[in-house]
């Protein structure tokens, strides 16, 4: 089901703005942006690339959230279109045919990376404390020792590291800090003299698993980093470490991940993010007391929400205006 309101512009000419899906209470900032440019507006939840498709079709401006978007369904939108994609991963968007297509695309990095960061802190917080598993035996057994659930290093002596060192990476990095912590990170993009200046040691990629304590996740999702965590770099990961994912969830294979829990192999994970989603019904991760879920909500805040409709509606006003995009991906 669509709702569709339309406008038109001065000299009769009318263009389209949709959105393809969304979670947001209100539309108001991209309706007020296609009134504003007498564009016709439409909302939709398509999920399957046929929604999409039909949702877009003619479209100048498509916000997008996880709705797929493919070649076939590019090839449906107006001439020199611009698909904006709510927040900053556009895994699901086809870039390499929007740019053969002439459709520019671009996201809104900055909407809310304290938000992601904060959550992601959270987690990893949780999970040194194992505030879980201790809550769940109080629960169960009525008490117990602290001792029982076995070490429990301090932070001062505990090494996090970080697999991606962009705007949410670095803010981890800052509220870890006050804490004590050894902060370590991968980033083939990132000089270790540059991430040396924020008191982030730069390794590589082995060294970290190694040596990391706790690691935790905020890379893009790429063909080269699809399953960048999988059966051989977990055996690679220190016994015991705990795992932390806020970034998407095909950098897991979690049908490695799974085993390597449930025998111990590493303490704990927390996961934001799944492949796909929502996470299966009858997946094992779900029977796992060592394992915390959240529902891909570490970008939720009501001020993250907020900047994030008013950064993307400000991108479409600026392609309907004729002017640069703020962040382009093409």
């Amino acid at each position: 089901m669509s709702e569709v309101t339309e406008a038109a512009t001065d000299t009769g000419t009318r263009r389209r703005v949709v959105v393809t899906d969304h979670a947001f209470g209100s539309l108001e900032p991209e309706e007020s942006v296609a009134a504003r440019f007498g564009a016709e507006f439409g909302s939709f939840q398509a999920h399957t690339e046929a929604d999409a498709r039909d949702a877009v079709a003619g479209a100048d401006v498509a916000f997008v959230n996880f709705a797929p978007i493919t070649r076939d369904v590019l090839d449906a939108m107006a001439p020199g279109a611009v698909v904006i994609r709510y927040g900053v991963g556009y895994d699901n968007v086809d870039v390499s045919a929007a740019r053969e297509l002439g459709i520019a695309v671009c996201n809104v990095p900055d909407y809310g990376a304290g938000t992601v960061a904060d959550h992601a802190v959270t987690l990893l917080l949780g999970l040194l404390r194992k505030v879980k598993q201790l809550d769940s035996r109080v629960r169960s057994d009525g008490w117990l020792l602290p001792g029982d659930l076995g070490p429990m290093p301090g932070f001062s002596q505990t090494t996090v590291g970080l697999i991606g060192t962009g705007r949410i990476g670095r803010a981890v990095a800052s509220r870890l800090r006050p804490f004590g912590f050894t902060i370590i990170a991968h980033d083939p993009y990132v000089q270790p003299a540059a991430l040396a200046e924020i008191g982030i040691t730069g390794v590589s990629l082995e060294n970290l698993l190694e040596d990391a304590d706790a690691v935790s996740l905020h890379a893009p999702l790429t063909p080269e980093n699809h399953h960048l965590i999988n059966e051989d770099t977990l055996a690679r990961m220190r016994p015991g470490a705990v795992l932390v994912n806020t970034s998407r969830g095909g950098l897991i294979d979690e049908a490695a991940l799974a085993p390597a829990l449930s025998r111990g192999r590493l303490a704990a994970a927390a996961l934001d993010v799944f492949e796909p989603e929502p996470l299966a019904s009858d997946s094992p991760l779900r029977q796992l007391e060592n394992v915390v879920l959240t529902p891909h909500a570490a970008f939720f805040s009501d001020e993250s929400l907020a900047n994030l409709q008013r950064m993307a509606a400000e991108e479409a006003a600026r392609h309907l205006a004729g002017e640069p995009l703020r962040c382009p991906v093409t």
